[in-house]
Order: structure tokens, then sequence, then C-alpha cells
């Protein structure tokens, strides 16, 4: 039977299962976000099935680790230790996304005292905003959720979800892929890359990444 400070952990499970609370929550703020402003549906995901984005995912793991062991600091404190370890993340993140893919997912060129168009004060100032939110209400009761949930089915179910995550990515691995020879007028050369091109094609990859991905 776990203790009390075996429940407090945050190993391997528990940063598995903020991963994908980060990920589908996030597609959840971003499909409403454009939808409110934009009036339009963006599928924010970063995987072809399922609503993840995975930034959010990273994020959520990230600032939960720094985060954790000043839980009990007082918010000014919990605010600039958010403030620039949100910024760093969003950055590499941001240059990460343009070095494998090509482009990224956000540009804050023309906001106020930005960096390279990758991070900007305001969206800064939110990172230290949420790194108190998170850390200080959300977790714990994410953490007491997480909990309740039996071990054993718990552990099952991180099993699975690994496999059709990994899965997942490799199918969007090979749309993109696909997708970018498609741009360059190649034909499909099986029964594999005709269902990319009829399901996961061009126009569904326009739209994940909001447009801003290109050949």
């Amino acid at each position: 039977m776990e203790n009390n400070n075996e429940k407090q952990k945050v190993g391997f499970y528990k940063m598995f299962w903020l991963f994908i609370f980060g990920s589908v929550a996030g597609w959840f703020l971003e499909v409403i976000y454009t939808l409110i402003f934009y009036r339009t549906f963006i599928n924010h995901s970063a995987l072809v099935i399922g609503p993840f984005n995975v930034c959010y995912g990273i994020c959520v793991c990230s600032l939960t680790f720094l985060l954790y062991r000043f839980k009990d600091k007082g918010y000014i404190y919990l605010f600039f230790i958010s403030f620039f370890f949100g910024s760093l993340l969003e950055y590499i993140m941001s240059w990460g996304m343009e070095f494998a893919l090509g482009f990224s997912a956000w540009d804050y060129s023309d906001m106020f005292l930005n960096i390279n168009g990758r991070v900007c004060l305001l969206m800064s100032c939110l990172w230290g905003l949420l790194g108190i939110v998170w850390i200080k209400f959300l977790y714990p009761f994410f953490e007491k959720m997480l909990n309740k949930i039996p071990k054993d089915f718990g552990k099952k179910l991180t099993v699975a979800l690994i496999i059709f995550l990994a899965l997942d990515l490799s199918l969007t691995v090979s749309a993109f892929g696909r997708a970018k020879d498609s741009g360059r007028g190649v034909e499909p050369h099986n029964d594999y890359e005709k269902f990319l091109d009829k399901t996961f094609n061009r126009d569904y990859l326009y739209n994940m990444f909001n447009n801003s991905w290109s050949d």
C-alpha cells in the first residue's frame, strides 16, 4: 500500500498524465480561442489523431518539474520563476519547431518587447501568472484526482496510451513527409500513401498548424 510520501512524488507515472492533461487542455483552450476570436475551427493538435497539443503538455510537465520544489513560496517569487523559465521554454520550443519542421506555430514579431518573434513581454507575464495558478491551485486538484485512480488500472492505461501515441507520432511523421512530396507533385507509390492523401493530407495539416506550415 502506498504511503503519503509516495503519492506526493512527481515520477514518470504522474508526469505522463500531466503531459496528457496539458496536451488535451491546451487543445481545447486553443480551439475555443480561435472559435471566439476568428470564428473558425482550427485543429491545434500536433498529432493527426486526437486532441494533443504537445507544446502545452511539455509546458505543464516542465512547469511542474521546475515549480514543485517552490510550491510553498510566495506569489511574487513564483511569478518571476515562471516568467523566466516559461519564456525560456517557449523560446526553445519555437526554435526547435523551426529547426525540425521549418516553421514556428507562433510569431510575436509585432508584439512589444519581443525576442526574435519567439517570446514577448505579454506572453512572459502570462507565463508568470500561469505558473502561480498552476502550482498553487490546479496541480493540487489534478494530483488529488489522479490519486483516486486505481494504480494497476492507471498503469495499464498508461502503457496503452504510450503505444497509441507512438503509433500516432509515426503516422504524423508519415503524413507530413507525404504532404511534402505531394506538394512537389510526387504521385503516391502505394495504398498507404493514397490513404494519407485522402485523410491526413495537405489541407488537414494546414489546419493543424494554423496555416503556418509550408513546403
